[in-house]
Parts: structure tokens; C-alpha cells; sequence
């Protein structure tokens, strides 16, 4: 169905439009096969396989993610196989291993992909970049694309919840005729509360700045940048974190999910409304040119480059770590440890 998104209409599919009884028509005769067991993988593969589709999950033997995948509940040798297995029996593959991973095992899956399969993606990065990731799937098979808007754990959670987490869908290869039937199966089967449509190239260049800017990287940005001038001005750690972030969290963003931004400010004091009217513009101004930088450096590859060099290396866990630890380890995080232990709900 078409609905307005502001005033821009768009191409929606809801759970009422196209029921979970009918994506289990449409893939009532099709192999699910989840290949990686990582972030996207696990909650992907128990929400279909709870919603009664047919499902298998590749993954290497003797491996974290092989003993967490059996801890799941899949058996080995019934629904659990080795990677190279899971791509052979799978009709439809469902490729969701990291992005330096999918490049690395490319050569493996593309010898699996015969003519009527379908190649699933939860990122557009392989494809767009394809010129770096070598990734070009067999002309005679579909690709296709569902991407949760969440992380794996928020798409499983939600899902146990009752709940749905949106997700964007694109076709990138029809080849078979039934590409868009079994996109959208996939995207209802998988949990969503609704779909989006879009292409792979703008799902990658939105999600790689989500990610980089206010998801992850620019609200760390602007929690560290607030949280050290309280501390220079002599607040309390616990004082900074609660005015930084605690009440964000806990109170403020909650109101912004259930009804929007001029509901969260309705329902705080007329001091706070008048502070935040006047002062957003202001941090738009400053920031928009960053996230303009940002923009362009991911529509020239250049982030793209970024990731795959970065994430190739051998030694890129070992770093990833550190630079977690860093994280971890400030004092601001360190203090949000402390306040998170003293919710009532954890006591």
C-alpha cells in the first residue's frame, strides 16, 4: 500500500496486507539456509523458525558461533550444517555474516547459487560496493534484501515480545519472477512490523550514516563532549551521566518513541521546553556540516574502503577490542555502570 511519510508517499507492506499465513504459502516449498551466526543470523533464524518456516543455519564446526547456534536449539546434522552443506541444501540463502566476511566466503556461497535460488542480504554493502567486495551473484538467480532496523538482539527480543522491529526490503535481481513474493515472505517471516521499500545502494548509504552518525558514533560524540563539560565545571560523575544520558535513556527518548518529539517537550517543564526551542537549531547548525562530511565520504566508498581494510586485517578483533575497552573504561561509562546497577528493577 502507499502511505504518506510527511508529504512524500512511499510503498509500505504491513502484517495485515500480507499475513504471516500467506509468507508461509509463498516459502512453503523453499530451504531457508542462515548462513553466519553472529549479529543478524541468530535472531533472524529462531523468528523464522519460530513463525514455521523451514529453516538451517550454516556455520564452522568447532567454532563459538557453531556452540551457540546448538545452545540455540538447532541440531546438528538436522537443521545445523557446515557452511558449504547449509548453501547446497538451501533454495533460498540468506547471507549474514560481517561484511569483511561475506568477502571473504563469497567464493564458497557463489558455487552453491544454481539457477531459481535466491541470495538474501540485511546490508547492501556487498552489492553497491561490488567493485571492492567482488561480490556479482550468477545472473539466473534472485537478490534480494531485508533489513531489520535494529540489531539482531532488538529484532529477537521484539519479536518474543510480540512486537515488531521495521525493516527496509529491495529486490536487486528478479530473476525467477517471484523475487518480490519472497522478499516480502521473508521480511514478514523474519519479524517485521512493517516494510519499507528501497534500493540496495540508498540502504547502504543511509544505514552506513545511521551508524556513523546519530545511532552510534555522533550521540557518543555528543554524550562525551556534554558529560566532560559538567565534569570541567564540577558536577559529579553521577550528576554528568543522569543529565547526559540516564534520563535521555530512561525517561526522555521513550516519550519520543510513543508519540514523537513535540510530545516528549509537552511533557516536560516549561523551562526545559523553552531551553530546547531555542537551543536545537543551533546544534543543527553546528553539526549539519559534519554529517555533510559524513554523507560524502560514504556516497564516494570511502567508508566503505575504511571498513574493509579495517575489518580484513588479522588482527582487527584484537583491536576492536582495545578500542571498546576505551569505551568501557572512561570514566563517564564506568559511571553509567554503577547508575545502571542502582534502577530499582535491579535491586
Amino acid at each position: 500500500m502507499k502511505l504518506k511519510f510527511g508529504s512524500v508517499e512511499e510503498n509500505v507492506v504491513t502484517r495485515e496486507e500480507f499475513p504471516l499465513e500467506k509468507a508461509r504459502e509463498v516459502l512453503k516449498d523453499e530451504v531457508i539456509a542462515v548462513i553466519g551466526y553472529g549479529v543478524q543470523g541468530p535472531g533472524q533464524a529462531l523468528n523464522l523458525k519460530d513463525n514455521g518456516f523451514n529453516v538451517i543455519v550454516g556455520q564452522r564446526k568447532n567454532s563459538k558461533t557453531w556452540d551457540k547456534a546448538v545452545a540455540d536449539g538447532w541440531v546438528p546434522g538436522e537443521t545445523l550444517f557446515e557452511i558449504e552443506e547449509a548453501c547446497q541444501r538451501g533454495t533460498i540463502i540468506q547471507f549474514l555474516l560481517s561484511d569483511a566476511g561475506q568477502i571473504a566466503l563469497w567464493p564458497t556461497v557463489k558455487k552453491y547459487l544454481t539457477p531459481g535460488k535466491a541470495l538474501y542480504f540485511s546490508h547492501g554493502f556487498g552489492i553497491t560496493y561490488k567493485e571492492k567486495t567482488g561480490i556479482i551473484p550468477p545472473p539466473d538467480v534472485d537478490v534480494i534484501l531485508v533489513a531489520p532496523k535494529g540489531s539482531g538482539t532488538s529484532l529477537r527480543r521484539m519479536f518474543v515480545e510480540g512486537r515488531g522491529l521495521n525493516s527496509s526490503y529491495a529486490i536487486y535481481q528478479d530473476a525467477t519472477g517471484r523475487a518480490k513474493d519472497r522478499v516480502i515472505a521473508l521480511g514478514i517471516g523474519v519479524g517485521s512490523g512493517y516494510l519499507f521499500e528501497t534500493d540496495f545502494y540508498r540502504e547502504v548509504t543511509s544505514d552506513l550514516t545511521g551508524e556513523r552518525g546519530t545511532l552510534m558514533g555522533a550521540i557518543q560524540g555528543i554524550f562525551a563532549a556534554q558529560y566532560e563539560v559538567l565534569r570541567e565545571n564540577g558536577h559529579s560523575p553521577s550528576e554528568a551521566f543522569n543529565e547526559t544520558v540516564e534520563e535521555l535513556t530512561q525517561s526522555l527518548m521513550p516519550l519520543v518513541a510513543e508519540n514523537g518529539m513535540d510530545w516528549m517537550y509537552a511533557n516536560c517543564s516549561t523551562t526545559a521546553q523553552r531551553g530546547a526551542l531555542d537551543w536545537w537549531k543551533p546544534f543543527r547548525d553546528a553539526t549539519k556540516p559534519v554529517f555533510e562530511k559524513l554523507y560524502n565520504s560514504v556516497k564516494s566508498g570511502q567508508e566503505a574502503q575504511k571498513s574493509i581494510d579495517s575489518n580484513s586485517r588479522p588482527d582487527y578483533r584484537e583491536k576492536l577490542e582495545a578500542e571498546l575497552k576505551e569505551l568501557r573504561e572512561s570514566e563517564m561509562w564506568q559511571a553509567g555502570a554503577t547508575v545502571r546497577k542502582l534502577r530499582p528493577e535491579n535491586n
